[in-house]
């Protein structure tokens, strides 16, 4: 605790508003630190400390603030504290369950899908989700740094009919405004690019990032820009968050937002009509909700079809339709996600 209270005030030192960099800085990334802020205790702390080795605790104080103290089971807290369930191997779940590397056409480019191609901006991410399929992606040799743009120039004029770009990463929104201005003036000067969509969960986990200067450079942006966020939870969605997302609304920024289906965490029909509710009230329409990949270590967070198609029934009963995400999985290979089919 004293750590983080002089983390805190490191960053005071520096600012009297503290800018989203200083806020990444500070996040949390000891187990044991991030139980003492929520008054947690365990015998199992070295169980804990197994889990992180691999992928490694991250999670900003934003998002730390709104998990309920002293409860082992608040939804938030089961999406980002390493858990020794994650040791659990299964010969089902694998490092790379979407097929992200048989998509890869170059260092930091994936074309799965027709018309859409997917740029891998950076591995760095401002908080780690337990349940992430691309948490032993190779992001060293495998991202769209900027040496790499004139081979992503020649890839897509040789594939015309790629009318938008996917920025994902790792999450995009954690590069620095100079670095993501120039990938925009990239894209923005490209005429063969009709939409950019940003993939990204900073908006809820860290709603500094939307910053006056990042506004400006989306609202220059020559092509319409979609941002597709990641909320589980209604929990999530605070007043930052609220108006983060307000912001990029005033600038015709399309919102949308990916859900997973957690065990532990949102299969439940009443939590999943909550969250598609307060998600309108954020200005974002429900997209999908996706199955969960089946990737090492989330084996704990997955729910049987069966479970899932019964809750995805109650929300069909309860919300209109423009408030129902489509329920989705994702195939290593196949040409699109696979709608799936109640058929109860």
């Amino acid at each position: 605790m004293l750590i983080i209270m002089a983390n805190m005030m490191n960053v005071a030192k520096n600012s009297a508003i503290p800018s989203w960099q200083q806020e990444l800085q500070s996040a949390f990334t000891d187990v044991n630190e991030l139980l003492a802020f929520l008054e947690l205790k365990t015998d199992r702390l070295d169980d804990y400390y197994n889990a992180a080795q691999d992928f490694p605790l991250l999670v900003t104080l934003s998002y730390a603030e709104r998990i309920k103290k002293a409860d082992w089971n608040d939804p938030l807290l089961r999406q980002v504290l390493p858990h020794p369930d994650e040791l659990t191997s299964h010969p089902q779940y694998l490092s790379d369950p979407v097929g992200d590397a048989n998509a890869s056409v170059s260092p930091g480019l994936i074309h799965k899908y027709h018309g859409r191609v997917l740029l891998i901006t950076t591995g760095a991410c401002a908080i780690h989700c337990r349940y992430c399929f691309r948490r032993e992606f190779p992001y060293s040799n495998n991202s769209a740094h900027p040496s790499k743009i004139d081979s992503i120039k020649e890839y897509l004029s040789k594939n015309p009919d790629v009318n938008e770009v996917i920025l994902s990463g790792g999450d995009p929104l954690t590069l620095n405004d100079t670095k993501l201005s120039r990938l925009f003036e990239f894209l923005s000067s490209n005429t063969q690019i009709e939409r950019i969509r940003i993939h990204t969960r900073l908006p809820i986990v860290l709603p500094s990032r939307i910053t006056d200067q990042l506004l400006n450079t989306l609202a220059s942006v020559n092509q319409k820009v979609i941002m597709v966020i990641h909320a589980n939870h209604p929990n999530e969605l605070n007043t930052d968050v609220y108006e983060a997302l307000a912001s990029l609304k005033d600038i015709n920024v399309t919102l949308l937002n990916q859900t997973v289906l957690l065990k532990g965490v949102n299969d439940h029909a009443d939590t999943l009509i909550k969250l598609s509710n307060r998600l309108f009230e954020c200005h974002t329409l429900p997209y999908y909700l996706h199955l969960l990949d089946k990737v090492n270590g989330a084996l704990h967070f997955d729910s049987t079809l069966q479970h899932a198609k019964k809750v995805y029934a109650l929300v069909q009963t309860k919300l209109p339709g423009y408030l129902v995400p489509k329920l989705v999985h994702e195939e290593a290979g196949e040409p699109n996600k696979t709608l799936l089919q109640l058929n109860l």
